[in-house]
């Protein structure tokens, strides 16, 4: 692998909203785990000894994660760092933080077997741009494995509408109305599995999200 990128990728817009989102996800945590925690169990059940993640933020993953697993974790808010360190040690995760962007990932080309991303190309500024990466550092047959919250039509499509520009504020450029789904299926996997839900949460306009499996 190359060496460690140590550039943010892309500045925090606001240092404020840096520490407050970093804050807001240790005190859900877990609640985040009630909501979630059986899905991302059956999800990350045979991921290999080496693992890249976009966006780990706090560690809300590692313990879903084997003990002594490699994570090269791609997390651009250094805010995060702190928290997801502390829980890389106490996960006993090999971890190798990286305080890059998943649009520009600072590895080869077709170099890891998986690369995972949960909640968070609603906040990359260019999502095609980091699925695209994600595809390129996978060796053929390797997967990206994905929990997102999606745009939704109807009634939830007017809450997303009607949050979407406090929501973007609050939680450092998240969108509420991505068409994720879209960005992952045209960027060239070989196949794309996954389950469309809407997860029962106070968090109203990410309830409709989708988990999977692409495969380069």
């Amino acid at each position: 692998m190359s060496e460690p990128d140590t550039s943010t990728g892309h500045r925090l817009s606001n240092p404020i909203r840096g520490r407050l989102n970093a804050a807001t996800l240790r005190a859900v945590d877990r609640y985040a785990h009630l909501l979630v925690g059986a899905r991302k169990r059956v999800l990350f059940a045979d991921l290999p000894d080496q693992v890249v993640e976009i966006g780990p933020g706090t560690g809300a993953n590692l313990r879903y994660y084997r003990p002594g697993t490699r994570l090269v974790a791609i997390e651009p808010n250094v805010h995060m760092h702190g928290p997801l360190r502390a829980a890389a040690r106490r996960h006993v995760i090999d971890l190798e933080l990286r305080a890059g962007s998943a649009e520009r990932i600072a590895l080869p080309d077709a170099c890891v077997d998986a690369v995972v991303s949960t909640l968070v190309l609603c906040t990359v500024p260019d999502p095609v741009a980091a699925v695209e990466e994600a595809w390129r550092v996978l060796r053929p047959g390797g997967r990206l494995l994905f929990l997102e919250h999606v745009r939704a039509d109807g009634g939830y499509g007017r809450l997303q509408r009607l949050a979407a520009r406090p929501w973007h504020w609050l939680f450092e450029g998240c969108d509420v109305r991505r068409d994720t789904e879209r960005a992952i299926r045209d960027a060239g996997f070989t196949s794309v599995e996954l389950q469309r839900y809407s997860m029962r949460s106070a968090f109203l306009p990410i309830n409709p999200q989708i988990a999977g499996t692409a495969i380069r």
